[in-house]
């Protein structure tokens, strides 16, 4: 196994059993593999392109929408061991296992669950304004009909792919630059659903707390946090994210879709 001794989270920790596929679609490359839980999970690996602060963002944005009540698969962290990537034929995806040994982001694999394209079944639109809510409140700059990162599973709309999300934690710019910064939609798959969104925001708003933040601040592992300027220790950073997102709130409405509120 990889060093698990740093994964101080409160995620579950599973190990790696094996490597079923690459899944193409993503530009991280991730893949789908089973692990000793007996699950079945699409994994994002500390080794992509996007680094580990790609997956901070993946657990922050999707543990914050659980709690708002936004279906998001279950996150687990998957710990991959050396060996799985020594097997795997393919040069390019066998470099990636092996950049990625240790401690990994796993979400709970949907069976048949198909990509939303707008076409068919829509989703309620209080639910789909929560998404596009949650986007503008974390900015996140991943959800167009390019590429809508949404899937239709058991006739429910899940919210998947947030590591585009939180683009403060790549610069930490000051945090009023942050907090008032403007969310376009016109290219958003759910900008249709903005005039839904003050409805919305009373609603999650007050849900959004500091306690709230600091559970799912909890969920990421010691070792995936970035550095913050004047920020010493673990701690100090999953603060740093609360401040920005508390004061992003403050600055409502600001920066809602549509200015709703």
């Amino acid at each position: 196994m990889g060093d698990t001794a740093t994964a101080i989270t409160t995620l579950p920790l599973v190990r790696a059993v094996r490597y079923v596929q690459a899944l193409r679609e993503g530009g991280s490359l991730p893949g789908l593999i089973e692990t000793d839980d007996l699950g079945t999970y699409v994994v994002k690996f500390r080794g992509a392109g996007q680094g580990t602060a790609a997956l901070v963002a993946e657990i922050v944005v999707g543990e914050l929408g659980r709690r708002l009540g936004i279906r998001v698969p279950d996150l687990i962290l998957v710990d991959l061991d050396e060996a799985i990537g020594r097997r795997e034929p393919d040069p390019d995806i066998q470099q990636l296992l092996l950049a990625s040994v240790g401690v990994n982001l796993g979400m709970d694999f949907l069976p048949r669950a198909v990509g939303y394209d707008g076409r068919g079944r829509r989703p309620p639109p209080v639910d789909a304004a929560a998404i596009l809510w949650l986007d503008a409140l974390t900015v996140n700059v991943d959800r167009s009909w390019r590429n809508p990162n949404l899937l239709l599973w058991h006739g429910d709309v899940w919210a998947i792919d947030h590591g585009a999300s939180l683009i403060f934690h790549h610069g930490w710019p000051s945090v009023t630059a942050f907090a008032g910064r403007d969310y376009p939609t016109g290219e958003h798959v759910l900008a249709p659903f903005a005039d839904h969104v003050a409805e919305v925001h009373e609603r999650l708003a007050p849900l959004v707390t500091r306690e709230a933040l600091a559970e799912v601040m909890g969920a990421v592992p010691e070792e995936w946090l970035p550095e913050a300027p004047e920020t010493d220790g673990p701690e100090a950073v999953r603060s740093r994210y609360a401040d920005y997102l508390l004061s992003r709130l403050e600055q409502a409405p600001r920066w809602l879709p549509g200015r709703a509120a």
